[in-house]
């Protein structure tokens, strides 16, 4: 399989998110350093898969280019789109989603969604179709009848409304370690989960072959400011 590319939101480099969200996972997506993990034991057993992908939230998930597509189309189209949104800033907070932790928002929030929905139709058309492989691998997740849908549709089940924010921080836990690294979790993030943060931007990932480290190759931000606060 070629090289897969992914659309998500990360933080920059020199935000507080990005430097407690790396640090959590252990290596840094835009520039692929390993970093030195907090002593919360077992954290680099658990973080594994997240590490991979480093620490962001899935606008558009991994998928290769289709055999016609060019990836300088690809990325005029994902300027074009990031050029039409807008800043705004979302409160977050540490939660369990199917037995995994995450970073979510503390309630609805439209903008994420539309720019998410966007995502996934307009930059539809570079998408190559997944492997049965893949699709094997989604199913055996358990999918709804609109999951399934949406997977023939669009390639990934997770997308329109069952799509939900999330900033992964850890792999599915043992019910008996949830409420130890929830609070780990809790109070490693605690300075990003006290104040709103800012939602500026998309990120390219490239995973550059199968099983690779994803790194965040190119950024496309917000154009245009705002004081808004979504949730």
């Amino acid at each position: 399989m070629s090289m897969r590319h992914a659309i998500y939101f990360a933080p920059l480099p020199g935000t507080l998110l990005h430097a407690l969200g790396s640090r959590w996972l252990g290596r840094d997506a835009f520039t692929g350093e390993a970093l030195e993990q907090p002593s919360t034991a077992g954290l680099a057993a658990v973080t594994g898969e997240p590490r991979r992908y480093g620490f962001h939230a899935t606008m558009k998930p991994p998928f290769a280019l289709r055999d016609t597509a060019h990836p300088e189309s690809l990325l005029r189209a994902l300027a074009a789109l990031a050029a039409e949104e807008r800043c705004f800033r979302v409160s977050l907070k540490v939660a369990l989603l199917d037995r995994f932790l995450a970073l979510v928002p503390r309630g609805p929030c439209e903008p994420l969604h539309r720019i998410a929905d966007r995502a996934v139709r307009e930059l539809d058309g570079f998408r190559a179709p997944p492997s049965a492989d893949e699709l094997a691998r989604r199913r055996s997740a358990g999918l709804t009848e609109r999951q399934e849908r949406h997977l023939a549709d669009w390639g990934y089940p997770y997308v329109f409304e069952d799509f939900r924010f999330h900033m992964t921080l850890t792999e599915r836990l043992p019910a008996a370690e949830v409420e130890r690294f929830e609070a780990a979790a809790s109070e490693h993030f605690a300075p990003v989960l006290s104040a709103p943060v800012l939602i500026d931007g998309l990120a390219l990932f490239e995973e550059p072959s199968p099983g690779a480290a994803f790194l965040a190759t190119r950024h496309f931000p917000f154009p245009h400011s705002a004081a808004e606060v979504a949730v």
